[in-house]
């Protein structure tokens, strides 16, 4: 399996509790994040959401769609939300909020595995393509957001490593 590592950062003029309250709200990202095709709810968890499982998939740029169950391990509200990935990806996704003021910045660490056998055979060769599809998707995440929230996106920043 093909291993990657993701950090992606937001900075967005727009209330924390507003932009952690968009980020948690899942079932709503594919009216506002292009990339989103579907949500599905197969657990809805505790009253804090810990134990939840959803089905997500994804379309980005590259001519191919990954679906796959994330299961909510931990959350502090307006602080930190943790899920482990299962399907077409396997690992963890980690939210990070916090704020200065009128912006709040966030931070998405995404630690996956692929598990389709055409990606990983590819990867020694996609693996750039790879990392720019993901990279814009998350655009398409904060632009998304940015309208959503009637706010200004500040910055945008992704990094990408190979374990």
């Amino acid at each position: 399996m093909a291993e990657y590592r993701f950090v992606t950062v937001w900075r967005i003029e727009a209330p924390l509790p507003e932009v952690c309250e968009a980020v948690s709200q899942s079932l709503k990202w594919p009216d506002w994040w292009q990339g989103v095709e579907k949500v599905e709810v197969f657990d809805p968890g505790d009253s804090n959401g810990i134990g939840s499982l959803r089905r997500f998939t994804w379309k980005g740029w590259l001519p191919y769609r990954l679906t796959f169950d994330i299961r909510v391990t931990r959350a502090v509200p307006r602080r930190f939300l943790e899920g482990y990935a299962s399907g077409e990806l396997e690992g963890v996704g980690r939210w990070h909020f916090s704020s200065d003021g009128v912006v709040t910045l966030v931070r998405y660490e995404w630690n996956v595995r692929t598990t389709r056998r055409w990606m990983n055979l590819l990867a020694p060769f996609a693996r750039p393509l790879f990392k720019w599809n993901h990279d814009q998707i998350m655009r398409q995440g904060a632009e998304g957001m940015a309208r959503l929230l009637n706010a200004r996106l500040l910055t945008l920043n992704s990094f990408g490593a190979r374990d």
